[in-house]
């Protein structure tokens, strides 16, 4: 049972080290809105969400107040646009049709964001999951709450890499149709594989078929917490380090845990998950490359630097896995670079590239996230990127993503300011030799031997 004790204990935490919950998600099931009528799909849509989801913010807030947490996001997750829509969308801009649709709930109910305006197409594209990617850009383009994703592949189904090379051009157009923004539909933008069905965390939320009609999944976030706990150690050895972050861990998520019942019960909606995610802010000392700092690194990006988001992200989850039964979305630590501070300085110091980045994603709970890179970048080379990040999923049996911005007008040398939550960036050398040959093949990387485990 959690009581107000252990709300108490926390409020050091969140008073002085950042400590919040990030997000209240409600995930919603659209499947029974279809419609071979485009019209009357859209109806369906508005009245489900807004029927559903009319008190979430109220609720969140309220729940702020009186326990005194801060809960920084509410949001909406969907089922995957794409299977919603194949009855009645024609074209691509059908599909845009139904993300006005989306971001007018998101705008009525004042949520952050939306996600789900998605598909799955891990081992193959429907006429319906191709249309929804094509509209992508312009969807994005359009709105201002909407998220979007598209999982290309999976451990059990391998790489699709006709979907890879479709999402470097389509990362490309989203680009250039809101270059006005420094390209800011990119940030709403991920690539993924192996996307779990109950991840509350944007831009890679959607809502699985395997879900209940609704739930509410909660993302709790805490580096800063983290930080001043390991603060305390110094040349502490491993083992007290270790106990030292799944401690800490557990309050977190205890935390999240007391958030997701309280929601759950005022709304009438069942609980889902904890997420508990090491997901830094803009703010100073929100950190993850601070923690890797407090570890003994000298710099995000320094040798050794991997180990150490190895045991930060390892611990996060056993002593998350102690403080709920449910816990589960993409729990671990994040690594997104134009939202974290230490990040931005590693890179601009010059002890972070987009290499060592991609190594750093073998071990924690994402990818490539939050990356801005010239503008003049290729799609073919974009395609590269998700098609490496996707390999490490498939074979490490893992979530790995892609959200790189070529943010147009800027190269190397410049940076881009987002604002807010998203923070802002140095724009990140890219290799320059080409992958062309290699994109441009037809059909599926196969899925790694392991997989075979029926």
């Amino acid at each position: 049972m959690i009581n107000i004790s252990e709300v108490i204990e926390t409020n050091k935490m969140i008073e002085h080290e950042n400590l919040d919950v990030r997000t209240i998600t409600m995930g919603i099931n659209l499947l029974d809105c279809a419609d071979g009528n485009l019209d009357v799909l859209c109806q369906n849509i508005y009245y489900k969400i807004t029927r559903l989801a009319k008190d979430l913010v109220q609720t969140g807030e309220n729940i702020s107040k009186e326990f005194g947490i801060p809960i920084v996001n509410k949001r909406i997750s969907i089922t995957p646009i794409s299977l919603v829509g194949s009855s009645a969308c024609q074209t691509p801009d059908d599909y845009v049709a139904i993300a006005t649709t989306l971001d007018k709930c998101a705008k009525e109910l004042n949520v952050n964001f939306l996600g789900g305006y998605s598909a799955v197409v891990s081992k193959g594209m429907t006429a319906s999951d191709e249309l929804l990617i094509r509209s992508i850009p312009k969807a994005l383009a359009q709105t201002e709450r909407i998220c979007s994703s598209v999982n290309v592949g999976s451990t059990k189904t391998g790489i699709n890499m006709d979907a890879v090379r479709l999402m470097g051009d389509i990362v490309c157009q989203t680009a250039q149709l809101t270059k006005e923004r420094d390209s800011l539909g990119c940030a709403k933008l991920v690539v993924l594989c192996n996307a779990p069905d109950d991840n509350p965390f944007m831009a890679g939320a959607f809502h699985g078929v395997s879900e209940a009609d609704a739930v509410i999944n909660v993302g709790v976030s805490g580096p800063g917490v983290v930080k001043y706990a390991l603060q305390q150690l110094q040349n502490a050895d491993f083992e007290l380090l270790c106990e030292t972050i799944k401690r800490t861990a557990f309050k977190i998520t205890r935390v999240g845990q007391l958030v997701a019942q309280e929601a759950s019960r005022r709304l009438g909606v069942p609980f889902g998950i904890i997420d508990l995610s090491l997901a830094p802010t803009p703010a100073i000392g929100d950190s993850v490359a601070d923690i890797i700092k407090e570890i003994g690194v000298e710099q995000a990006g320094a040798p050794g630097t991997t180990a150490a988001l190895a045991l930060l992200n390892d611990q996060v989850k056993k002593g998350g896995v102690m403080a709920s039964s449910y816990v589960g979305g993409l729990s671990g630590a994040f690594i997104p670079v134009s939202e974290d501070q230490g990040m931005i300085d590693a890179v601009e110091c010059g002890a972070l590239s987009i290499e060592k980045l991609e190594a750093m994603t073998c071990v924690c709970s994402v990818g490539l996230d939050m990356i801005a890179i010239p503008g003049d970048t290729r799609p073919e080379t974009i395609a590269g990127i998700i098609a490496d990040e996707a390999a490490i999923g498939m074979v490490n049996q893992k979530t790995t993503a892609v959200r790189i911005i070529p943010v147009i007008g800027k190269t190397v040398g410049q940076s881009v300011e987002f604002g807010g939550l998203l923070g802002h960036a140095p724009i990140m050398p890219v290799n320059s030799f080409s992958c062309e040959r290699f994109v441009n093949r037809k059909g599926r990387i196969p899925a790694p031997i392991h997989s075979f485990k029926n």
